[in-house]
């Protein structure tokens, strides 16, 4: 019997399909042997790939990928639940009430009588109501600007938004070249430790504040780093290929070849992509 006889369209929304299918496939008896062994921890890192699936996607520009790859992100967040609802924490529908309540709380200027002047003001409140939901959260105790970030967040995304917590308390740099005079020194620092005997817990220190700092001038020139580097990962991609395909043609792989060669191959992808002779 196909899986549609099983969950017609007919009878049942696309979300009460994808529900049901969910909870057959974690059925101890007749269920999926794979998905019945899961956890909330062997999904976690299911989810991080997905979801830079569906930036892949975006990316691409190709909306069929993307519409699969929502697919797949919204099959996680359906996975969760089910986990939840057998062991009676929460199920689906608490999951769409709990971020349904939360949207209208942050947008009261929408959904209640508040007013609004303009995009930043709204962020301002956005940010203020995050912070009293915070706070409601941890009780009475005063609470650090920066609490509520999450260490499961990769670095750079985290820097990021430890910095713009930190910004909108005042801790910042009025002006972006001053982000790069700090970027200057850091590199200074790096070259520091780079004598006849390196340190390399205090290399590393260094890097890490060298790699803060550059998160940092992104998000002064609101820029988002992390597509900014995707960016640079498909550039330097570009180019290296232009250097793989220029020394096949004379029969050697880069392994072959010097550096001097390559790097020449490099200049050449380099003017070619800005379209100079």
């Amino acid at each position: 019997m196909s899986s549609s006889e099983h969950f017609p369209h007919s009878s049942q929304s696309a979300i009460d399909r994808l529900l049901s299918i969910m909870a057959r496939l974690r059925a101890p008896e007749g269920g999926c042997p794979w998905d019945i062994a899961q956890t909330f921890k062997t999904i976690a890192q299911h989810t991080i790939e997905e979801a830079y699936e569906v930036v892949e996607a975006i990316e691409a520009d190709d909306k069929t990928a993307l519409k699969d790859e929502l697919g797949d992100l919204l099959f996680q967040v359906v996975f969760y639940a089910q986990m939840a609802r057998e062991e009676g924490s929460f199920d689906f529908e608490d999951v769409v009430g709990a971020i349904c309540d939360k949207m209208e709380r942050r947008h009261p200027h929408v959904f209640a009588d508040a007013s609004i002047a303009d995009a930043r003001a709204q962020t301002a409140q956005w940010e203020a109501q995050k912070a009293r939901e915070r706070q409601r959260k941890a009780g009475e105790a005063p609470q650090s600007a920066l609490a509520g970030v999450s260490t499961a967040l990769p670095a750079q995304t985290r820097a990021l938004k430890l910095q713009a917590r930190a910004g909108r308390v005042g801790f910042d740099w009025p002006e972006a070249e001053q982000v790069l005079d700090k970027i200057a020194e850091e590199i200074g620092e790096v070259r520091a430790e780079l004598g006849e005997t390196v340190d390399r817990d205090r290399l590393e220190d260094e890097v890490g504040d060298l790699l803060f700092a550059c998160v940092n001038l992104a998000r002064k020139l609101e820029i988002d780093p992390e597509t900014a580097l995707r960016r640079g990962n498909r550039k330097f991609e570009r180019r290296f290929h232009h250097i793989e395909a220029e020394l096949a043609k004379r029969g050697r792989t880069p392994g072959e070849s010097s550096l001097a060669e390559m790097e020449a191959f490099w200049v050449e992808a380099k003017k070619l992509e800005r379209g100079e002779p």
